[in-house]
């Protein structure tokens, strides 16, 4: 086996595992990443470790500060709400798109995403939240608009280990059903409306999340 196929092997293992500790809150806001450490505990070299952190760093996950290293990336109470603001914008001028030109092909591929609930561990919601992302990723391509489908994605890996404190596991699919069920029926309105009390519940529940439990590391 080549030293780039490994390396390649422990960079995706790397990267998945070091995105789920971040977005399920196993490390924490400003935490140093410490890529030697890092590299001894997948038994690998730090090149692929350092592969993993950009790939994370693209999503807005980490941060790498030039001749300091990489951190978990810290956002601010006042940047969250922007960013949650940000992404009912999007999603909503996505779904009026999509209502009027989603294809049968895509609507099979939206209600292919959940595999289904299998209960509240950290596995299972790593998973629901790629699944989320996925499915409003495919929403916003469903309006024919590819880069506006990018910011949608790109925003979902901002708010993924945000998104997860909405503990919606056993809700989601029911959620999604009825967001598909309008678009179905090419019916903008309903679409639009199922999807904003979908955003609007998740957002509710990230914010009332933050404010009880971890009012104190953030800044207003």
């Amino acid at each position: 086996m080549s030293k780039a196929f490994t390396d390649c092997t422990s960079k995706s293992l790397i990267y998945k595992k070091m995105r789920r500790s971040i977005i399920m809150g196993q490390r924490t806001s400003a935490e140093r990443l410490n890529v030697e450490a890092i590299a001894q505990e997948y038994n690998t070299s730090v090149m692929p470790v350092r592969d993993a952190l950009q790939m994370l760093s693209h999503e807005g996950l980490v941060l790498i500060k030039p001749r300091s290293g990489y951190f978990v990336a810290t956002i601010t109470l006042k940047q969250l709400r922007d960013l949650l603001d940000i992404r009912r914008i999007l999603e909503l001028s996505a779904i009026e798109r999509a209502a009027l030109r989603i294809t049968p092909e895509q609507i099979q591929d939206l209600e292919t995403v959940h595999v289904g609930y299998t209960g509240d561990d950290d596995e299972s919601y790593d998973r629901y939240t790629d699944e989320n992302r996925r499915f409003h990723y495919l929403l916003a391509k469903a309006s024919g608009n590819n880069e506006l489908a990018d910011l949608v994605g790109k925003m979902h890996d901002q708010l993924a280990r945000f998104m997860v404190m909405r503990r919606a596991g056993k809700t989601m699919e029911v959620t999604h059903k009825r967001i598909v069920d309008a678009l179905k029926d090419h019916d903008t309105e309903t679409a639009r409306q199922a999807l904003l009390d979908d955003i609007d519940r998740a957002h509710e529940a990230i914010l009332d999340n933050i404010m009880e439990e971890d009012s104190e590391s953030w800044h207003l």
